[in-house]
């Protein structure tokens, strides 16, 4: 083993070619978004501590606040599946629109429910795809103790 080798976290590449294939199912989640009034089109993908894959997408209303964003689509779904002690091991969110999509603060608060601390999350930057552990997208989550 060389020197660069023990420097690098031994699973640095299969963590980075993970983390892209869950970009690409959530890129495919976005591909169904019901966005007929902002055509902001947003897909999630979550990946459980089980290994299963779960995706969701926004889904917009006439009211606008009755819209429901993909991150919890997606974490909605997972509960509906597979209960809920579900955890969230890694996160991705895309944007067909290019956009800068950070989840916004209702999905880190309700993501607090059920990610580990250390999750990847993966989203879409102006400077490109930014990789976060969940613990700095919300640093101050709201908890009851």
């Amino acid at each position: 083993m060389n020197s660069e080798d023990q420097n690098t976290p031994q699973n640095a590449k299969s963590v980075n070619a993970e983390l892209a294939a869950l970009m690409e199912q959530a890129r495919k989640a976005a591909s169904h978004s019901y966005s007929p009034y902002s055509q902001f089109k947003v897909g999630a993908a979550l990946r459980l501590t089980n290994g299963e894959i779960v995706t969701g997408t926004n889904v917009e209303n006439a009211s606008y606040g009755l819209t429901i964003c993909a991150e919890r689509s997606a974490l909605v779904r997972a509960v509906a599946e597979f209960g809920p002690t579900i955890r969230v091991a890694a996160v991705a969110v895309a944007n067909l629109n290019e956009a800068p999509s950070p989840p916004c603060g209702a999905c880190r608060q309700v993501l607090a429910e059920f990610i580990l601390p250390d999750a990847p999350v993966v989203f879409p930057m102006a400077e490109g795809a930014r990789v976060m552990p969940f613990h700095e997208v919300l640093p101050l989550a709201f908890e009851m103790k």
